[in-house]
């Protein structure tokens, strides 16, 4: 076992520090707890986004990172700091820009998604898909690009 101090262990010699992570906590304990739940609850849609393309993953990841910035700074630094899902997290932070190729890839698995749902569900709900991937689009193409 080894006697260096834990900062500066290889695992997070390239991990952001808590203190360079913006700090914008809730103070009451309640905001807290419901900002947690909601970073939990859009990191858990982002994750089934993976599978299922009828939800986009990148927009939940960055609002699971809105929530923890403001429910736990722990929490907000674990997600900034994951090798899958913390470089679209600082990207976003730091660019405020989607890449190009996202941004096409986003919109043709919605666009698949909301035509086989219209054909997957018999009832008048089946626009409901098209009409939210639409929504979702139409502010994803008004984002800046990054090339």
């Amino acid at each position: 076992m080894h006697n260096q101090p834990m900062s500066e262990s290889a695992p997070l010699r390239n991990a952001i520090a808590p203190a360079a992570c913006p700090l914008r906590t809730a103070r009451h304990p309640l905001l807290r707890a419901l900002w947690l739940l909601g970073g939990w609850l859009s990191l858990v849609l982002g994750f089934i986004g993976i599978f299922l393309p009828l939800l986009p993953t990148t927009p939940f990841v960055l609002l699971a990172a809105f929530c923890f910035s403001r429910g736990s700074a722990r929490w907000e630094h674990w997600l900034v700091n994951h090798p899958r899902l913390g470089p679209m997290v600082r990207d976003w932070r730091a660019t405020r820009a989607v890449p190009l190729r996202a941004k096409q890839l986003a919109t043709l698995m919605m666009t698949a998604s909301s035509v086989w749902a219209f054909f997957a569900i018999p009832s008048m709900w089946r626009v409901m898909p098209a009409l939210c991937c639409a929504c979702v689009a139409i502010w994803l193409w008004r984002l800046p690009t990054r090339r």
